[in-house]
């Protein structure tokens, strides 16, 4: 499964350089010197410019970082390959990604990457199926599980020890102890 760790924005300067938006907890261990990232396949920046005489600039499937650095709050990336503000421009809305199993697992045994727990079966206490995890919606409170009911529905349920006392990813469950109502909202 390929994770996303971040999004190319504009150029930054006149040398190539790049701003990023992070979609990552470890932007340091991703963007460090050296580290190469694949680029999503489909991602379309806008019309590249040429390369030379009618050669156009076709994204790399793999960029390897120079040099990264924040500047004012944001993530300035420079690419090997990338000498100037035309080729970096033409790099605008790619997709940065890594394998999910090149990802390590966290040392805290309470804390899961998204990807776990994206798929595994949501039951109660006492074994009922109430769905499946969708997604993680990461909201200032609380991240929330998005769980995709068997009719369709989705609910959000707060993840909260108080009300998923449980993750067993060997199992492939999530065990929720949901207070009343907080399904049908």
């Amino acid at each position: 499964m390929q994770l996303v760790v971040g999004r190319i924005g504009k150029p930054h300067g006149v040398r190539g350089e790049v701003t990023v938006e992070v979609r990552t907890d470890e932007p340091e261990a991703r963007f460090a010197p050296g580290s190469v990232l694949r680029t999503e396949p489909g991602a379309v920046p806008p019309p590249p410019p040429a390369d030379g005489p009618g050669v156009p600039f076709r994204v790399p499937a793999e960029l390897t970082i120079e040099e990264s650095r924040f500047h004012q709050g944001r993530m300035l990336v420079a690419f090997a390959g990338i000498p100037d503000r035309d080729t970096a421009e033409a790099l605008r809305g790619t997709l940065l990604v890594v394998d999910s199993a090149d990802v390590e697992p966290p040392e805290d045994p309470e804390e899961f990457h998204d990807h776990q727990l994206v798929g595994l079966a949501v039951v109660t206490p006492a074994g009922e199926r109430l769905g499946e995890v969708a997604r993680i919606d990461h909201a200032p409170s609380s991240d929330l599980l998005v769980l995709r009911r068997p009719e369709g529905r989705v609910a959000l349920i707060p993840f909260v020890r108080a009300i998923v006392p449980e993750v067993d990813l060997a199992g492939g469950r999530v065990i929720v102890d949901p207070p009343a109502g907080l399904l049908d909202l």
